[in-house]
């Protein structure tokens, strides 16, 4: 009996270790794509392009890519027409990952936007949510 809650020990003290483990190099570079693809979609005002690098949860909520844009113009502007991106981490979350961004907005207000990305089952990198907050300081 006593080995058995050993090993359920171990076997839980692992899982623990192997969902903390970090994102693969592999994978921060596909999050980077998406993500950098998709602001440059945004500013060449590429819809259908933008549109691509959403995950089907994003795009059964805005059904065609000039739904979306328009959803995207109106509440994320800051994303949409960025002067600045720097990437921060990147963390797994859940089945997916967070990748924290920073952006200069048109007049130099800076914002975070933390991206939420799952990979695809057919492997692409896909953008699951957006959530966007002003940042601290003011480009001079």
């Amino acid at each position: 009996m006593a080995s058995r809650l050993v090993m359920l020990m171990a076997a839980v003290a692992l899982t623990g270790m192997v969902l903390a483990l970090p994102a693969r190099a592999g994978d921060a570079s596909d999050v980077r794509a998406a993500i950098s693809g998709q602001i440059e979609a945004f500013r060449s005002d590429d819809g259908a392009s933008a549109y691509s690098y959403a995950a089907p949860n994003i795009q059964a909520m805005f059904p065609s890519p000039q739904i979306f844009m328009g959803m995207v113009r109106s509440g994320y502007a800051p994303v949409y027409r960025s002067s600045n991106t720097v990437f921060g981490a990147l963390e797994a979350e859940g089945a997916g990952f967070r990748q924290e961004v920073y952006l200069t907005d048109q007049n130099g207000q800076s914002w975070i936007a933390s991206y939420t990305l799952e990979r695809q089952a057919d492997g692409s990198m896909k953008i699951t949510g957006c959530a966007i907050r002003k940042g601290d300081d003011l480009a001079a």
